[in-house]
């Protein structure tokens, strides 16, 4: 078993979206020696950058660990996507790049429920010191950190003929979505700086690399943790074909993401006893919540054919058209290859009673069958609803003790009958 030199102050399972954030934070003292471990390589792929590569990096076995959930009942057996990403960023090296904080009555919900220091007081300052905002300083926004924040750089006729429409309806216009209440129509703001991704990799690992207490060890797929006297000691890994095992003397923290953490703590004996053995673990410490209560947001998507009016879609398949954004974009970093997924948001209320927004409109000037498939050869628009405040809980967990083998992800989407 081959051993990395010296011991660590912290050891960071993932940097992805989290853990480019906490190696930035602890490095951030000299006196500690920070070592950030992950599975996937450098973003150095044009399609993690130009913000519509996600159209290329989701369903991309070089960025997305490719996962699916198991057949879902509620989908009529049905087995879908679950992206995650893989590379330095994580997912927010691939995602949709909306910023979103979510709603300040969750937070104060969760709160109330028990868990101090989350209410949204709480955790506003923190969002305001990780932010470096268009906006500029506020009670709402910061500037000067590291996640840089943007409006988009581009408008379509059709999703203000959409804003318009919700408008209508009764639906406020909202020119900030992230101000504690969401409820409204508009644009969403960007994770993006001049036209390109701005991913958790570039505000804050990067720059953090910079220091020599801070080693990041990329293409490493951490097998377990190495849990002596009841404390975790360190980390045992694959690395070019190699075990390796890496040692702590504070504490190891896992940021492999809401799958990936969960992998990592079954193979290590944590979890459900009755999950563990049949796969010939020893349980270290029977937690039934590990691996239980996952929750997802289901979104389904309706698209629409449009006549008399610019989609995405025509654009696509025109040798000018492309010329045009191509153009657009090296010479301004504007246009299309700007765009996130979704352009336009509406929250609002699936029925009066609501006390407060619970369905989530993504609405995008484009149509395909699935992210990885082409786009559609006619103008539409795809309107995805999500419900945002799911009551089905599914689960995470292995299926093997082998660290390559993919778990098993099972939502239990619509479940209940207040989903359905």
């Amino acid at each position: 078993m081959k051993r990395l030199e010296g011991e660590f102050d912290h050891i960071v399972v993932g940097a992805g979206t989290a853990g480019c954030i906490v190696a930035n934070r602890l490095s951030a003292k000299s006196a500690n020696r920070v070592l950030i471990l992950e599975a996937g390589g450098n973003d150095n792929w044009i399609w993690f950058h130009i913000p519509v590569g996600y159209l290329f990096a989701i369903g991309n076995p070089r960025s997305d660990w490719m996962f699916r959930t198991e057949p879902e009942s509620g989908l009529n057996g049905r087995s879908l996507a679950y992206p995650r990403g893989k590379v330095i960023g994580g997912s927010s090296a691939i995602n949709a790049m909306i910023s979103m904080r979510g709603q300040a009555a969750d937070y104060d919900h969760w709160r109330q429920l028990g868990l101090g220091g989350w209410g949204w007081d709480d955790v506003k300052p923190a969002f305001r010191r990780l932010e470096d905002h268009f906006l500029g300083e506020s009670e709402h926004h910061g500037v000067g950190g590291g996640w840089r924040i943007e409006a988009p750089r581009l408008s379509w006729t059709i999703l203000d003929a959409v804003g318009d429409a919700a408008a209508e309806m009764g639906i406020p216009r909202i020119p900030d979505f992230n101000t504690g209440d969401n409820e409204g129509v508009g644009y969403f703001h960007v994770n993006q700086k001049r036209g390109r991704r701005w991913s958790s990799a570039r505000g804050f690992l990067k720059p953090a690399l910079k220091r020599p207490n801070l080693r990041l060890e990329k293409d490493v797929l951490v097998d377990r943790l190495i849990v002596e006297n009841g404390r975790a000691a360190g980390v045992r890994f694959m690395q070019g074909g190699e075990a390796v095992e890496a040692r702590t003397k504070g504490e190891v923290i896992l940021c492999a993401g809401s799958i990936g953490s969960i992998q990592v703590l079954h193979r290590s004996g944590i979890g459900p006893a009755e999950w563990l053995a049949p796969l010939g673990i020893t349980t270290v410490l029977d937690r039934q919540g590990v691996g239980r209560n996952l929750q997802d947001h289901l979104q389904q998507r309706a698209i629409y054919k449009v006549e008399g009016v610019r989609t995405l879609n025509e654009t696509y398949y025109s040798l000018v058209g492309r010329g045009l954004m191509g153009l657009d974009y090296a010479l301004r970093r504007r246009g299309p290859l700007t765009m996130a997924p979704s352009q336009l948001g509406i929250f609002t209320r699936s029925n009066p009673h609501r006390e407060r927004a619970n369905i989530q409109f993504h609405v995008q000037p484009l149509s395909l069958d699935k992210f990885g498939d082409p786009l559609h050869r006619f103008p539409a628009i795809t309107v995805s609803a999500c419900n945002l405040q799911p009551t089905s809980r599914g689960t995470v967990r292995i299926r093997s003790a082998l660290a390559d083998q993919a778990p098993a992800i099972a939502p239990n989407y619509l479940s209940t009958g207040e989903d359905r």
